[in-house]
């Protein structure tokens, strides 16, 4: 069974999953580290769902059947939606459900088993990028999503089960709460102010300079101000850009693959290959354009644990000092 149950207190829908396996913290078996074993290498093809697009190293978009990849976007043979059926929105008395329709796709960043990504090529990432907005554009045609999730898991505490490089997308039937939250939040500055709130984040980081990590003309990276966790970071766009999609100039294409890679370079020298949790914050696939919405992408290493405090309150307990952390990661070049 998979389908979405909304918590009436919260408001929050969860997805149920039986199909899914249950995997137990820090069970050193759930990941597969061995190469000769992993499913996303050259030559493992059949042990996944056949290919949907496939592009090889000059990012040519190639037969998706061909054995000549670099990279490979596969349907999730586990996933947490389901593609086929309606939603089918319904109640159970007080309570309300829905189908689990969706999609779950992985994208097979490389064909190389070993390669991280602090070791990647700007054209290497910028590539990624690309991908992306093309699957988010496709997954765009099907009317029953409302928005999708981009975001990559790397090591075992972050929950990555297979160590060869890859991210995710899961288009969801629904606009996720805590996406709800921040377009909310963002709405209200807007109509008290006039401006982007995010538009003025970034001015005050530029003014002051103490959280900043890495810029260039175009992109900002910084540790937020009130940081949930050690040395999270956040990259914006400096110009207003509400929609990821229309990220098309190859120059800022490139200008955001150089600055994620200078990041991610910065962290595992500090932290010395960190487990991390990538998301782009994205807007809903049917909104406009916004004036009041800015996408983002936020990187969170796992170097503490979520305990009972935060799950009682909501509230996070970060360790370091935000300026401090940035301090790090800037001299970590």
């Amino acid at each position: 069974m998979i389908e979405l149950r909304r918590d009436p207190i919260s408001s929050r829908w969860v997805i149920i999953n039986d199909k899914r396996d249950f995997e137990y913290p820090d069970h050193e078996n759930i990941k597969i580290l061995d190469k000769k074993l992993c499913p996303f290498c050259p030559g493992k093809e059949n042990l996944t769902p056949p290919a949907l697009v496939a592009f090889d190293k000059k990012g040519n978009r190639i037969d998706s059947s061909s054995k000549d990849w670099n990279i490979r976007v596969i349907p999730n043979n586990k996933p947490i939606l389901a593609i086929e059926g309606s939603i089918s929105r319904r109640a159970e008395g007080l309570y309300d459900k829905m189908n689990g329709v969706g999609a779950h796709e992985i994208v097979i960043e490389t064909s190389s088993h070993d390669r991280s990504i602090d070791s990647f090529g700007e054209e290497a990432f910028a590539q990624d990028i690309i991908v992306a907005q093309e699957r988010i554009n496709d997954l765009k045609k099907d009317l029953r999503f409302e928005y999708i999730s981009v975001f990559k898991n790397h090591g075992q505490h972050a929950g990555e089960t297979i160590s060869h490089p890859h991210f995710q997308l899961v288009a969801l039937s629904i606009i996720p709460r805590n996406i709800k939250d921040e377009m909310v939040t963002a709405q209200k500055y807007y109509e008290f102010k006039e401006r982007c709130l995010m538009c003025d984040i970034i001015e005050q980081e530029l003014s002051s300079g103490a959280r900043v990590v890495a810029e260039t003309d175009s992109f900002l990276a910084f540790v937020p101000f009130a940081s949930r966790y050690p040395f999270e970071t956040w990259i914006l766009p400096k110009d207003h850009m509400p929609d990821f999609r229309t990220l098309h100039d190859k120059k800022k294409i490139d200008e955001m693959s150089a600055i994620c890679i200078s990041v991610f370079r910065r962290l595992f020298k500090v932290l010395d290959n960190p487990s991390y949790n990538l998301v782009l914050k994205a807007l809903p696939l049917k909104q406009d354009f916004l004036q009041y919405y800015h996408w983002h992408v936020e990187i969170v290493p796992k170097i503490t644990r979520f305990t009972g405090f935060e799950l009682g309150t909501g509230m996070y307990i970060n360790p370091t000092i935000p300026e401090e952390s940035a301090k790090f990661l800037r001299e970590a070049e």
